[in-house]
């Protein structure tokens, strides 16, 4: 209950609900509204509050709590399952956004990251070519652990205080952590390109194997038909 309350509290939207009540309460202290001025507070707050949802999301009363464990993973078993695992709690957890923590921009950039992420698995299933021992390593751990800790370390920071102060070199911790998600971002798309580019050698090879062995060079040209000669006549003479 107390945790429901503390949602609506601190969102957004009743931060703007109230400001607005607040200022028809102004308003009214000073004499420029009447006696509508309490009716007039009410629905300033109502109207507040609805356009504070509609522009930057209405509080949340349920769903998972925030808690750093819920990004521990584990390299065990199956890697390509372990890397399932984790984009599907990282995409749980960035839709849920828990306290409004991420900003919308922050949140489509992490679901894209994700979705680059599962397309890499996919293509790294069918591929017939394979990444490095090194680059294998990066592909596991940008799902595992990579992104996970980013994401862990920068909820972890108030959300005012991630907004608004300058951390290094004149940036936020937003502009920070949007600038590691294009960082690992960039190593997704290098590392689905070296797969692509191996795929598309061994296409070649195999077209060029074909064209060596079924290619009109190879071809034994069928015999030339020539029309058979007419039968000549033999004359005959008077009996």
């Amino acid at each position: 209950m107390f945790a429901k309350l503390s949602r609506i509290l601190l969102s957004p939207a009743n931060w703007l609900g109230m400001t607005v009540a607040i200022a028809v309460l102004v308003l009214k202290a000073i004499g420029l509204v009447g006696l509508a001025g309490l009716p007039l507070a009410v629905l300033g707050y109502a109207a507040g509050f609805v356009a504070g949802g509609m522009w930057f999301g209405f509080p949340k009363l349920s769903g998972p709590a925030w808690d750093a464990d819920a990004l521990e993973f584990n390299d065990d078993g199956d890697a390509r399952e372990a890397m399932g695992r984790a984009l599907r709690a990282v995409r749980g957890l960035v839709q849920f956004n828990p306290e409004n923590r991420l900003p919308a921009s922050l949140q489509a950039k992490v679901l894209e990251l994700c979705a680059s992420l599962e397309q890499l698995l996919s293509q790294w299933e069918r591929s017939k070519g394979a990444l490095s021992l090194q680059e294998g390593f990066h592909a596991r751990h940008i799902a595992i652990s990579y992104l996970p800790d980013a994401l862990k370390t920068y909820l972890s920071i108030p959300a005012q205080y991630a907004n608004t102060r300058v951390i290094q070199d004149g940036k936020t911790a937003v502009d920070i952590f949007r600038g590691t998600l294009v960082d690992l971002e960039g190593k997704v798309a290098q590392l689905a390109d070296d797969l692509a580019s191996q795929d598309a050698h061994a296409f070649l090879a195999h077209s060029q194997f074909l064209h060596d062995k079924f290619g009109t060079a190879g071809v034994v040209p069928a015999p030339a038909l020539t029309p058979p000669k007419p039968l000549e006549s033999t004359p005959h003479g008077p009996s």
